[in-house]
């Protein structure tokens, strides 16, 4: 029996997603439970996983767009399991990604190719296919209708424009596209101004090297800055309740709730999972909030639940050696912080010069909505409570 694998739902909202890379090369055979390839979206990214044994064949090729639910490949259930098995594409030589030099196929073209060359009275043989075997994608079909109109020219190939020596060409991601699409939204949009300040780590750094071995010991999960941070900013939200209000048309929207988010680096781009209601969490509740959005983020499993409804950011450009940045808003937010790197600098203290350790702070906001006023004021009162942690409510003391 032939079963179909269609291209999944990974959002309300997406209608239309991206068959990233397959793991098999078209004809293997593979085994029930076993990742065929990733589907990518803007928001995420999800695994395929073959719900039956069989022989593989593929319809839609790396790198081409394909609407939901549309079939992207099949399995033939009644192949038989070759000596051996197969192993994936990434393991094998013949089973590298598309060059630029279109192969001989009988493969005919992808679904959404076959509608565009209809739809353009384009005969398929004219199009060089640099899908999977050969196979004519949307892609392939656009760069052809692109091409200027000639006259006795010879194959497509001579009047395609090269790129000079030594430069790759790679298709954006969806997801680094969408990062795109938001920050230079936020950039037209938004009237983003930043302000800084310094902070005094001394006593956060005392108290978190007095009790990190102990909570570390008692809950399997470590005492970090973030904790420290999202505590302080999650209190100053409280106190100034427009750095997390949004605008809607001409209408400003007040959050009863503080939904945190908190930027992640990974291979494929900058995600920004959020931690929900954090004003009822405690220390632990959010550094196991932290660690387990983070191991999703570096796995790619992070899904779309994971990354709504935020209504403030912090980004820790710091864990890359960053001494000061102007962080740019995530939308529809108003303000996002920005921690940077700890340094030991000489500081007056007192009327004493002491080495401390510092940090430079960056709160980027939009003026529409935050006064300057407003935003200094939000900055000083993250510092003031990082220099008196007390203010905090160190929750955690009491259970170690």
């Amino acid at each position: 029996m032939v079963h179909d694998i269609v291209a999944p739902t990974v959002g309300e909202s997406i209608s239309e997603v991206r068959v990233s890379s397959w793991n098999y090369a078209n004809g293997d055979y593979v085994t029930e439970g076993e990742t065929l390839a990733e589907i990518e979206s803007d928001k995420a990214t999800v695994e395929v996983v073959a719900e039956h044994s069989g022989s593989l064949n593929i319809i839609v090729a790396d790198g081409e767009m394909v609407p939901v639910g549309e079939k992207i490949a099949t399995l033939d259930d009644s192949a038989e399991k070759p000596a051996g098995g197969a192993a994936p594409k990434a393991a094998t030589s013949s089973s590298t990604t598309s060059s630029s030099t279109p192969t001989p196929t009988n493969m005919p073209p992808s679904p959404s190719a076959s509608k565009m060359l209809k739809e353009n009275n384009v005969s398929s043989s004219s199009v060089a296919g640099t899908g999977k075997r050969g196979q004519v994608t949307k892609t392939d079909v656009l760069d052809h209708l692109k091409k200027p109109k000639t006259i006795g020219r010879a194959a497509d190939a001579d009047i395609k424009p090269k790129d000079p020596e030594g430069v790759r060409r790679v298709p954006m991601s969806l997801l680094r596209l969408k990062i795109a699409e938001r920050l230079k939204d936020a950039q037209n949009t938004a009237a983003i101004l930043t302000t800084f300040n310094e902070v005094d780590l001394t006593n956060v750094m005392a108290l978190r090297k007095e009790y990190k071995d102990k909570f570390k010991a008692k809950h399997d999960v470590g005492l970090g800055f973030m904790s420290f941070f999202t505590r302080a900013v999650t209190l100053a939200l409280k106190e100034f309740e427009a750095v997390n209000a949004s605008i809607d048309g001409t209408d400003i929207l007040y959050n009863d709730h503080i939904h945190m988010g908190v930027a992640v680096g990974t291979d494929r781009g900058l995600v920004v999972p959020v931690l929900r209601n954090v004003e009822n969490m405690t220390f632990l509740e959010i550094e196991k909030g932290i660690l387990s959005m983070a191991l999703k983020a570096r796995d790619g499993k992070l899904g779309i639940s994971d990354m709504s409804g935020g209504t403030f950011t912090i980004s820790n450009g710091g864990v890359y050696g960053s001494m000061l940045s102007t962080p740019i808003l995530n939308p529809p937010q108003s303000a996002i912080l920005g921690m940077h790197n700890i340094m030991e600098r000489p500081v007056n203290v007192n009327g004493k010069v002491e080495i401390r350790p510092m940090m430079y702070l960056a709160v980027s906001y939009d003026h529409r909505i935050i006064d300057g006023k407003g935003a200094v004021s939000f900055l000083i009162a993250i510092k003031n409570r990082l220099e008196n942690p007390e203010e905090l409510g160190l929750d955690f003391k009491k259970d170690l």
